[in-house]
């Protein structure tokens, strides 16, 4: 039986937006999985120490020999990957089991295009030689793209993994209008932002049930701050709560967290995210997500109460292509 080996982003990640990005990569490479015989690897967390790899432990190549090699999603390419712990686990002594693998909806970190010397010229290589030459990555945004395209990396933008199901036809099945309940997020800061108790308040106000999704660990921590929270049902912080949650209540969702308001489109529940970074800000340019800036937060209360056509345009002809190099 053939292997397939799965870096999964959500082993050991602080934000449960991993667990949807895995769910939606699994889903869509699933023609191959259900074939196959899964192998799971970390990213967050290094897969093996360099004395296993060093020594070329014959385990290492129940890994190393597969037939194809997937990582799903997240922020997961950075500039400096000699930093003290990156996002993806990586260094000149661990990646050999890895070598080969392709990406699916991965997205680069902020700077990766203007970052210079030592530092990113040892990521850059470290980047040749672990990604696949011979197929097309599938890569989340134009930016990353372009940064791929800077390395000599073959990729499409085909967005984010999470996104690839909201073609026309689904996004037509999307509520316009507002419910009578909604959910929502905060992503937590190093100081208390004033733009959200402002949401909050305009929550409170339109909505007869308002509930919170904790996306981080440290988001119901960071809602405690703040006032007017009477009423408000905290979700446990676990997918299936959240995804439970959208199936069986008719909701709207609003909120910071990128990958929450995704889901809730996916499960077809009205969405506005709330713009706060340059991911989701780089997705958002070249698809078209129903948002709003958060420099903008009182604009809320207008857009919840009027009508809400999801319009979002994905590269469905990339999407394709990418899939059809592994008989998807």
């Amino acid at each position: 039986m053939s292997r397939v080996l799965l870096l999964d982003t959500s082993v050991g990640s602080d934000n449960k937006g991993d667990d949807i990005i895995m769910e939606c990569v699994r889903e869509e490479l699933s023609p191959i999985l259900d074939r196959s015989y899964e192998m799971t690897l970390p990213t967050h967390v290094s897969p093996f120490h360099w004395y296993q790899v060093i020594r070329d432990s014959s385990y290492l190549h129940y890994f190393s020999d597969c037939e194809y090699k997937f990582v799903g999603g997240t922020n997961l390419l950075i500039p400096n990957l000699l930093t003290h712990f990156p996002q993806w686990n990586i260094n000149l002594f661990n990646y050999r089991p890895l070598k080969g693998v392709v990406l699916v909806g991965v997205g680069a970190g902020a700077n990766c295009e203007s970052a210079k010397g030592i530092k990113s010229f040892y990521t850059k290589y470290l980047y040749r030689r672990l990604l696949n030459g011979a197929y097309y990555h599938s890569v989340r945004d134009g930016r990353t793209r372009s940064y791929l395209d800077s390395i000599g990396i073959k990729s499409i933008n085909t967005g984010c993994v999470t996104t690839w199901k909201l073609t026309p036809q689904f996004c037509e099945t999307i509520p316009r209008e507002k419910a009578s309940e909604v959910v929502f997020t905060l992503t937590p800061s190093s100081y208390i932002d004033y733009r959200d108790q402002l949401l909050i308040d305009i929550l409170k106000r339109n909505y007869n049930i308002v509930s919170f999704w904790p996306q981080g660990v440290k988001d119901k921590e960071y809602l405690s701050h703040f006032n007017n929270l009477e009423g408000i049902r905290i979700l446990p912080s676990t997918k299936s709560a959240y995804k439970e949650h959208l199936i069986d209540n008719e909701v709207d969702y609003v909120g910071t967290r990128l990958h929450a308001g995704i889901f809730a489109l996916r499960h077809r529940r009205r969405s506005l995210i709330i713009v706060i970074d340059e991911r989701a800000r780089s997705i958002n340019n070249d698809i078209s997500l129903p948002s709003i800036e958060k420099d903008n937060i009182m604009e809320v209360e207008s857009r919840i109460n009027s009508s809400i056509h999801t319009n979002i345009v994905i590269n469905q002809r990339g999407i394709e292509e990418w899939k059809q190099q592994f008989g998807l």
